[in-house]
C-alpha cells in the first residue's frame, strides 16, 4: 500500500489514490464521512457532464457513520474500508433502481446485489452513485438519449464522447470525482471508455464459463450475453485496478512484474488504420516501453479481424433474448417483458438492435458460431500466444480518440484522417471486439494526449487466465508510461 503523498496530507484530495484514501482513513487524517462528504460535492459540480443516474447521498453518509464508529471503538477494518466508488447502472444493488439506461427499467430495484459489488462493499467501499451509460449498454458512445439519463461527456472535452458503454463509470474517475469504479465489458465497454478519458479498464477472463471465469460468479448484473458479458473494473491507476480485481477474486493484489525480457505480440492487423495524432502517441509508447527492456514480436494474427466479424453480433443477439428476461426474474424485478424495455428505448441508435433481439431468429447461426467460429477464433490466440511465446499481445484500444456527440444519432459515422465513413460502432470495438469475442483478458492503460488534448489508450490482452500476469505487467508498464494528469475544470 502506498504512503500518503503530500498532496493528500495538504487535504486535495481529488488527487488520492485509493491506496492514500485507505491508509490516510486507517492514520486518522480524516474520518470517512469528511471523505464521502468531499466526494459528494465533486459529484455535484460534475453534473455537466452527466456521470451519473444516481447519486446516494443518504446510503453513502450512513456508510461512512458507520465505519467512523467502528473506528472510534478500536475495531479491526475490512481493507476497502472507507473508499468511494460508483457502480454502473447495470449492475444490481439490493433496494436501489438499476435502471441500465433505460425508460421501462427506471423504478425497477432488484432484490439481490451482484456478488462483485456485494465483496467491495463487505470489504468497506461505500458506494456514492449508480452511473450513466449507454442505453441498456448496446453501444460505444454512452450518448444515452432517454429523458432521465442524457449523454455523458468527456471530461477532457464536454463535447466529446467518454466512450461506453461504462462512459459514466470513466467520466466519474477521470473526473477526479472517486479513484475507482465498477463497469462491464461485453464487447469493450470497459476499456474503451477508459482508453478515451486517460484512465485504466480491465477485462477479466470469461473462456467457457464456469471455473474459466475470473468472477466465476458473475451475476446480478442486466446482461446482454452471458458468453461475452463480465463486470469490469476501473480505476485512475492500474494499481486502483488491481485492488478492486483483489476483493472480487478472492486472489492476491497483483505485483509489479520485471519488464526485461517480457515478449509483447505486435500484430500488424490492429495497428494498421489508425488516427494519425493517436498514431504518434502508440508509437513512442512502444520505443518506451523497448527501452524498458520489453522486446516486441512483430508477428500478425492471420484472418483475425475476418474470423472476428463472424462472431459477436450473432451470439448477443440470441442470447440477450434469453439472458434479460432471467436476470429480470432472477432479481425479483416482475411486470417487466422485452417489448416493454423496447417500447421505451430513447435511443435511436439501441431501438433497431433490441427490435431485433425481440423479432430476430438467431438460432441457426448462433449455433454455427458456438460450433465452430468461435472455438476456431480462441484457437487462434492460444497458437499466436504459444507459437510466438509472448507474455500478451500489444495494441491501441481504440483506433482514433474520442469524437463529437452525435445527440441525433447516438452512435453515427466516423471518419479517420479524412477518410470514408465508418460506422462508430465497428470504428471503437475493432481492436477490443476480438478478445471479448475469445473470452480472454484484457487491460487498457493511457499512454497520454493528442495535440487537442484527447487521451489514448493502449492494451495488452494474455491468455485465457494469465489475468494475475497481466494486471503485473499492467502494473510495471503504468510505472514507465506514467498517468495523465487531470482534466481542466470545465463548464
Amino acid at each position: 500500500m502506498s504512503t500518503v503523498t503530500s498532496e493528500a496530507r495538504e487535504g486535495d484530495f481529488s488527487g488520492w489514490s485509493a491506496d492514500d484514501t485507505i491508509l490516510a482513513i486507517r492514520h486518522h487524517k480524516l474520518t470517512v464521512r469528511e471523505h464521502i462528504s468531499e466526494v459528494l460535492g465533486r459529484a455535484e459540480r460534475a453534473k455537466s457532464l452527466n456521470a451519473f443516474i444516481n447519486l446516494l447521498p443518504d446510503q453513502a453518509l450512513a456508510a461512512a457513520d458507520k465505519i467512523d464508529a467502528a473506528i472510534a471503538k478500536g475495531e479491526p477494518l475490512p481493507p476497502l474500508a472507507g473508499l468511494a466508488i460508483v457502480v454502473k447502472d447495470n449492475i444490481n444493488m439490493a433496494g436501489f433502481p438499476n435502471t441500465g439506461g433505460t425508460n421501462a427499467l427506471l423504478t425497477a430495484c432488484p432484490s439481490n446485489t451482484a456478488p462483485s459489488l456485494e465483496r467491495l462493499t463487505a470489504a468497506g467501499a461505500i458506494v456514492i452513485g449508480k452511473t450513466n451509460l449507454h442505453e441498456l449498454a448496446f453501444g460505444v458512445t454512452s450518448t444515452n438519449l432517454s429523458p432521465f439519463a442524457g449523454p455523458v461527456r468527456n471530461p477532457y472535452a464536454i463535447d466529446m464522447i467518454p466512450g461506453g458503454s461504462s462512459g459514466g463509470t470513466a467520466a466519474a474517475i477521470a473526473s477526479r470525482v472517486v479513484t475507482c469504479g465498477l463497469g462491464t465489458d461485453t464487447g469493450g465497454s470497459s476499456r474503451i471508455p477508459a482508453a478515451l478519458t486517460g484512465i485504466a479498464g480491465y477485462r477479466p477472463s470469461v473462456g467457457d464459463g464456469g471455473e474459466q471465469r475470473r468472477y466465476h460468479d458473475d451475476h446480478g448484473v442486466l446482461p446482454i450475453s452471458h458468453t461475452r458479458d463480465t463486470v469490469g473494473p476501473m480505476g485512475r491507476s492500474v494499481a486502483d485496478v488491481a485492488l478492486l480485481d483483489s476483493i472480487i477474486s478472492g486472489r492476491p493484489r497483483a505485483e509489479p512484474a520485471q519488464l526485461r525480457g517480457v515478449r509483447l505480440g505486435i500484430p500488424p492487423v490492429l495497428w494498421a488504420g489508425l488516427d494519425k495524432e493517436l498514431e504518434k502517441m502508440v508509437l513512442h509508447a512502444q520505443h518506451v516501453l523497448q527501452d524498458a527492456g520489453i522486446e516486441l514480436v512483430r508477428d500478425d494474427i492471420p484472418d483475425l479481424l475476418e474470423l472476428d466479424s463472424t462472431v459477436g453480433p450473432p451470439i448477443s443477439l440470441y442470447e440477450a433474448r434469453t439472458d434479460i428476461p432471467a436476470y429480470l426474474s432472477g432479481s425479483g424485478i416482475d411486470g417487466v417483458r422485452l417489448e416493454d424495455i423496447l417500447d421505451g428505448i430513447s435511443s435511436p441508435d439501441v431501438k433497431p438492435i433490441f427490435s431485433s433481439i425481440v423479432h430476430g431468429d438467431f438460432g441457426h447461426e448462433y449455433r454455427q458460431v458456438m460450433a465452430v467460429r468461435r472455438p476456431a477464433l480462441q484457437k487462434l490466440y492460444a497458437d499466436y500466444f504459444q507459437q510466438h511465446r509472448v507474455d500478451a499481445i500489444l495494441f491501441p484500444t481504440t483506433i482514433l480518440p474520442a469524437t463529437p456527440i452525435d445527440i441525433i444519432h447516438g452512435s453515427g459515422n466516423v471518419s479517420i484522417n479524412g477518410g470514408p465513413q465508418m460506422e462508430a460502432f465497428a470504428a471503437y470495438t475493432r481492436n477490443t471486439g476480438p478478445a471479448s469475442n475469445a473470452g480472454i483478458p484484457g487491460l487498457s492503460i493511457p499512454v497520454g494526449k493528442t495535440a487537442a488534448g484527447l487521451p489514448v489508450g493502449i492494451e495488452i490482452d494474455g491468455p485465457l487466465g494469465s489475468d494475475d500476469r497481466l494486471l503485473s505487467l499492467g502494473l510495471a508498464m503504468e510505472k514507465v508510461l506514467g498517468c495523465l494528469p487531470g482534466p481542466e475544470p470545465w463548464a
